[in-house]
């Protein structure tokens, strides 16, 4: 799965909470309906079986309650993909990353193999489509989130490369696979953002920290042989850079993966570095982008959302420009793709009381022309309006609204383009604006016993703004749309 993914330390946001956001993007030519709901105790398998690896894999039997944005139609998995637990533990999974064949000679991708010619079948390891099942309702921190996801990958291995990002309101740990059973992951500092674009990021690691404290550091256990064995450490000081030893800098990176990381940083960063011109520090086609910096300013969740949204506005390279050389227009990927199947952004505040201490964020279909809308997360159930997707296209859910919208606009783009930002600023306005009241409401309500009906409360008022203001957005860009036929015609016959 095509993904981007951005990381935001506490010290870092806004308003103190840490923030993981990504992007979940369906394969090229396919598109993914999402639906966001709640997962309770009794509704975890004890026995989990993969439906792509056919892996059995037993669970504990202490689940915990967690939100989910899992695939609507049955038949590829659960692909659980992002949530947050009643812990108030978050994670989003995964970022599909790249390699080399060093590394994966070295330790092979545990690939499933069916029965064939009279030999057994052989199971897979885990992948996408299994770790947000196997890992988040089991956890009470992101550093027990590394070390449970890494006893796993090192027994039963994995099948791709991936990255998955762990969080409370502490600490983020951002984890990458290595080959088939290796891994390392990083806490992220406070003060900087992350940007992860398809690639292997991490660029620095600490062996000593990650075999000794583990204060910064987490990998598997036996890296730092496996490092050694294999001559994986291209520096030539000797100082680990893991996205030179495990990572890939293929020219496909170059149009694919490394441009959106450089729209990043120029968004948030944009004058820390140079980042356009021949005297440019860093160009769409830079390997040694930093895996984080510190921004200019602190950052929002509209600043979040611009940039996963982004098609490279303000530059050469955007698809929908009217300006610059027309073949260069569209020349990179795009991070808001007609592909995106959802966006997630959790928020976790230590500053706010635990039953309101996570918000998650979500948006539907195309990220270019969708909304991100706020939910409290420590709940029960979720509006029918983002949970009741179906293969049915229909106006009544908030996934199909939003790819009618996206194809409507992106076809009629001059036409419906100040609709679109008349609809975002207005859903992320009224859903801060809802927020705000019903935070105030549960804080000043003594009695704990109805903070959970306020909270739901709130999630159904956000939800029933939020069908508003899409059924009528939906509706202008399809006027706009429709007068955009080719077979219209000047003449009235009224």
């Amino acid at each position: 799965m095509a993904c981007t993914t951005i990381l935001v330390g506490k010290k870092a946001s806004y308003d103190g909470s840490t923030m993981i956001a990504r992007n979940d993007d369906s394969p090229s030519g396919r598109f993914t309906p999402k639906k966001y709901v709640v997962v309770h105790p009794d509704e975890q398998p004890r026995k989990y079986i993969s439906v792509l690896s056919h892996v059995e894999i037993d669970l504990p039997d202490n689940p915990m309650r967690y939100t989910a944005v899992p695939n609507a139609l049955e038949g590829d998995g659960i692909w659980a993909a992002s949530g947050v637990n009643e812990a108030n533990v978050a994670m989003t999974a995964t970022e599909t990353i790249t390699s080399n064949p060093r590394v994966l000679g070295a330790d092979p991708l545990v690939v499933y193999q069916p029965a064939k010619d009279e030999q057994e079948e052989v199971k897979g390891g885990i992948g996408e489509e299994d770790i947000v099942c196997l890992v988040l309702p089991y956890i009470r921190s992101a550093r027990e989130g590394v070390k449970r996801l890494g006893s796993l990958l090192e027994q039963y291995g994995t099948y791709e490369m991936n990255g998955i990002a762990f969080q409370d309101a502490e600490e983020i740990w951002w984890l990458e696979t290595i080959g088939g059973h290796h891994w390392m992951a990083r806490k992220v500092p406070d003060d900087v953002y992350v940007i992860m674009p398809n690639q292997l990021g991490i660029d620095q690691f600490n062996l000593e920290d990650a075999f000794s404290e583990q204060k910064e550091y987490m990998c598997s256990a036996d890296l730092k042989d496996f490092i050694e064995k294999y001559h994986l450490n291209l520096a030539m000081d000797g100082v680990l850079n893991p996205r030179d030893a495990f990572g890939s800098h293929d020219d496909s990176d170059h149009v694919y993966n490394t441009p959106r990381a450089w729209y990043m940083g120029r968004c948030l960063n944009p004058h820390t570095w140079r980042w356009d011109g021949p005297a440019a520090d860093f160009t769409p086609y830079s390997d040694n982008i930093p895996w984080c910096m510190v921004p200019e300013k602190k950052v929002t969740v509209e600043d979040v959302k611009y940039v996963l949204s982004s098609h490279f506005q303000g530059t050469p390279y955007d698809p929908y420009a009217g300006y610059g050389e027309s073949n260069m227009r569209g020349a990179y990927r795009s991070i808001g793709i007609n592909r995106n199947d959802f966006m997630s952004l959790i928020q976790i505040n230590d500053n706010r009381p635990d039953d309101i201490k996570a918000i998650q964020w979500l948006a539907f279909a195309s990220n270019a022309f969708n909304v991100m809308v706020p939910f409290y997360a420590d709940i029960e159930t979720t509006p029918d309006y983002l949970s009741n997707t179906t293969g049915e296209v229909s106006t009544d859910n908030f996934y199909w609204s939003s790819r009618m919208i996206a194809a409507m606009a992106d076809a009629s783009y001059k036409k419906s383009v100040f609709h679109i930002e008349r609809y975002q600023e207005h859903v992320l306005s009224k859903g801060h604006e809802i927020i705000n009241r019903y935070d105030d409401m549960i804080q000043n309500e003594a009695d704990t016993d109805k903070h959970l009906a306020l909270k739901h409360e709130a999630n159904q008022a956000v939800a029933d703004m939020l069908k508003a203001a899409t059924s009528d957005t939906l509706g202008k860009v399809l006027y706009e749309l429709s007068n955009e036929m080719k077979n219209a015609y000047s003449r009235s016959d009224a």
